[in-house]
């Protein structure tokens, strides 16, 4: 009987708690996962109505009117820098089950292929899709994602492909390091691993200064990606732990300042569309890229069609990972709370005010 007193008051409790939030407080719902050891936020109901037509759009929206939705999810004391968030949208695309937006700590991103395999696992989660061919609408175009049946996710990505290769740059401290800048969903530079620490989780430290000073140099030195685009990820390689499991390791530095915990799918695109070009990577191929966790990602490619706004020899990557849901839950926006939309980066966001 004890108990049972006790499961009332906690129901009168949470019904109480319902009636605060309904009268003084918002309340956004998210389902996080991760794919490969690296986090996703999707919020699934409580974000803002975005009235843009496309992905872009909405983005856009996003980033100029509603950025404390990001701020709010990612940022202290709900988040960290790791985390990557996505707002589930719907498309107005009839070969689209459903559209996302992503967005990290300190900004937006144009694709992001653990996010999309997260936030498809979260359609799967939620039953509104089930194993097969499902279309999702991003900023970076439409890719499509594959469930099959052993629980796997193909993600084939946008068009892929390097714009310029041997890129030399003078970094203080590291020296000169040479690398090829590509594009995967967002820009790379790609280095072999010049700084004098293996790939492995004890020298992230050193690994994500030595990453940041690569990307610091090339904001410097003026070496950006194609229409002056900023270089905001670097993705240095090494041999894998295991070579009978992986063909490569990588460890990238994301634009938060922190690393990415999976191999990147978006950074494996970048790779493959490098590999591709060098002659190193064919059609009936997979290649398996480990991340710094020895998680992997396995990708293949195709031939891109030869459009008026990709460069020639460019390609289709697929990318295969997995993906684990491993909370739901509700964030309450409190009007009390000092910190109700997150410990900013900067003071902007806390200017930003949600609709009710």
């Amino acid at each position: 009987m004890v108990f049972c007193g006790f499961d009332w008051l906690i129901t009168l409790a949470l019904f109480a708690a319902n009636i605060r939030i309904m009268v003084h407080q918002r309340s956004i719902r998210i389902v996080d996962s991760h794919t490969a050891g690296e986090p996703t936020r999707v919020v699934i109901d409580g974000g803002p109505k975005l009235t843009g037509r496309t992905a872009f759009e909405k983005r856009e929206e996003l980033r100029r009117d509603h950025d404390w939705l990001r701020t709010c999810g990612l940022s202290e004391p709900r988040g960290y820098e790791a985390m990557v968030g996505a707002l589930l949208c719907e498309s107005d695309r009839d070969d689209c089950v459903a559209g996302g937006v992503f967005f990290n700590s300190v900004g937006y991103l144009n694709g992001c292929i653990h996010g999309t395999i997260g936030l498809v696992q979260t359609l799967v989660h939620l039953g509104i899709i089930s194993a097969g061919d499902h279309g999702i609408e991003t900023p970076a175009g439409r890719v499509t994602a594959q469930v099959d049946d052993s629980g796997s996710i193909s993600v084939r990505n946008v068009p892929s492909y390097r714009i310029a290769a041997g890129v030399s740059v003078s970094v203080p401290d590291w020296g000169t390091v040479v690398g090829d800048i590509a594009w995967g969903g967002n820009w790379f530079f790609l280095v072999n691993n010049t700084s004098g620490f293996p790939l492995h989780l004890e020298h992230a430290g050193r690994l994500t200064q030595y990453a940041i000073a690569i990307r610091q140099s090339l904001a410097d030195q003026g070496i950006v990606g194609t229409d002056s685009a900023e270089i905001d990820h670097v993705e240095i390689f090494d041999s894998p732990s295991d070579p009978a499991s992986a063909d490569s390791k990588n460890f990238v530095l994301c634009p938060s300042n922190a690393y990415d915990r999976s191999p990147c799918g978006t950074g494996t695109s970048a790779k493959l569309a490098c590999l591709f070009s060098d002659g190193r990577l064919h059609l009936d191929q997979t290649w398996r890229q480990a991340g710094i966790l020895d998680t992997r990602f396995y990708g293949s490619v195709e031939m891109a069609n030869q459009a008026n706004d990709i460069p020639p020899g460019s390609i289709i990557p697929t990318i295969k990972g997995q993906a684990f849901v491993n909370g739901e839950l509700t964030l309450i926006i409190n009007s009390a709370d000092p910190f109700r939309f997150g410990i900013p980066y900067h003071q902007a966001s806390l200017n930003q005010k949600p609709s009710t």
